[in-house]
């Protein structure tokens, strides 16, 4: 084994992480760009770059630059689309909490402390439910999959998919009406 470092301009040894060091270097700022289109601010391109990157890493196996690059921006695409939509439902929830009545522009405190105080037992109860239950309803509600979507990733049919929808569901809305009725005077 020799202590003699490459030239500046010389091949060095493959490494592991070799193929992603050279997908880095060749396609970050492309990567960035591509990814400002699609998000917020330059930082949240960095960021979401950033995330795509680890999950390079966590590949098995690894291919060629030329798939990992396609990988890469498919990947980033859509960790970019997730918080798109992730900021989308953020929106509507506090759209909905903004909406006081009919002419009102500005909720009323009582509506937005109600507001605030549904949603964490939604919170609850969604987090009692059983993992692939809970698993299949953030998957659809909160990304927007399909149920076959959903069935492909949870390795379930398309049938125990809606199964899971239903319960979810069922549970919230057992869950809120069982708070309304201890709310009645």
């Amino acid at each position: 084994m020799s202590n003699v470092k490459p030239e500046p301009g010389e091949p060095q040894a493959e490494g592991p992480q070799a193929p992603l060091s050279r997908l880095f270097q060749e396609h970050n700022q492309a990567l960035i760009r591509f990814l400002m289109s699609r998000v917020d601010s330059e930082q949240e391109a960095r960021d979401v770059a950033q995330e795509a990157y680890v999950r390079m890493l966590q590949l098995d196996s690894r291919g060629t630059v030329s798939l990992l690059s396609s990988y890469l921006f498919k990947t980033a695409a859509n960790i970019a689309i997730d918080r798109m939509r992730n900021r989308s439902v953020g929106r509507r929830v506090l759209r909905g909490l903004g909406e006081a009545g009919d002419d009102s522009q500005a909720a009323s405190p009582e509506r937005i402390l109600q507001s605030r105080e549904d949603i964490e037992l939604i919170e609850r109860s969604v987090a009692e439910l059983p993992p692939k239950c809970r698993q299949a309803f953030y998957l659809h509600r909160l990304h927007d999959l399909s149920s076959l979507e959903i069935a492909a990733r949870l390795g379930v049919s398309k049938r125990m998919v809606h199964h899971y929808l239903v319960q979810a569901m069922a549970h919230i809305q057992s869950t809120l009406n069982g708070n309304k009725e201890r709310q009645l005077p």
